[in-house]
């Protein structure tokens, strides 16, 4: 389904999951190179569909310390040459209405953030871009509800839409993943994405840093698999103890090649 929506992305075996993978910010040119290149190398050996990850700018932070990104411009440029590099897709989030018409000058998707999800004049400055967006679902909201915010963009003239599970909150320091929210959201006839390391994150910890659990980021993924989603969205990094941003619920870059060695399996096994 994915490769109707972006035909930029290198074709592969349409039995497969696509990956959107990448760190969490744009740090800088060179380290998101050498992330981009290494997971270039692993998804065509497993012939996955590639769509390369990075925040441009970090909106949303629990301190006002926290690194929010090495400048807008600087940031969208590393992303276009990602792109241009190796021939893969690009997805960032934007946050204002504003931005939607500038970085759909450098990327091939526009995501909107789970907190976001509800921005009607967000939803549609994106839509009207023309490029696939990309919707995380609220953690504040069932998986039904979300096919509101696919009304808002089609409603706006453009059908590529996706949509990106990300767990739901549970109490105030944790999230749980409803796997049913899947098959559901997948009924509204755009493909379906499970975050697998955003929904194991444990925000509003008491140091104001961001917690997480990324040993389980095989179970969720697997678990996502197995309920027939479309995508995986995971974010890695070579370090992520010193990485700028989530580093807590990041996997590991060495780890995604055997990660997703598993899951290829785990899927042809399903189809």
């Amino acid at each position: 389904m994915i490769h109707h929506i972006i035909p930029s992305i290198k074709q592969a075996d349409s039995t497969n999951f696509f990956l959107m993978a990448g760190p969490c910010a744009i740090e800088g040119e060179d380290i998101a190179l050498r992330i981009a290149e290494r997971i270039v190398t692993i998804t065509d050996k497993l012939n996955i569909p590639y769509i390369f990850k990075g925040s441009y700018r970090k909106a949303n932070r629990s301190r006002v310390d926290s690194f929010t990104g090495i400048g807008d411009e600087k940031a969208l440029k590393i992303l276009r040459k990602v792109g241009e590099t190796f021939g893969v897709p690009t997805v960032t989030d934007i946050h204002e209405s504003g931005e939607a018409s500038m970085t759909a000058e450098y990327v091939d998707v526009l995501q909107i953030p789970a907190f976001l999800c509800r921005q009607t004049e967000l939803l549609i400055a994106a839509a009207k871009t023309g490029k696939t967006v990309n919707i995380k679902k609220g953690q504040f909201l069932s998986a039904g509800a979300m096919r509101f915010a696919v009304d808002k963009v089609k409603d706006s003239g453009n059908d590529k839409v996706i949509l990106t599970d990300r767990g739901n909150t549970f109490g105030y320091q944790d999230l749980i993943v409803d796997f049913r929210g899947i098959p559901e959201m997948r009924d509204f006839g755009v493909p379906v994405v499970m975050d697998c390391t955003h929904s194991l994150q444990q925000p509003n910890q008491a140091s104001g840093v961001t917690g997480g659990k990324p040993a389980l980021i095989e179970t969720i993924a697997k678990a996502a698999v197995a309920v027939g989603a479309d995508g995986l969205f995971i974010e890695t990094h070579p370090d992520p103890a010193n990485a700028k941003s989530d580093g807590a619920n990041m996997l590991h870059l060495d780890l995604l090649e055997g990660l997703l060695q598993k899951l290829v399996r785990l899927r042809a096994a399903i189809r």
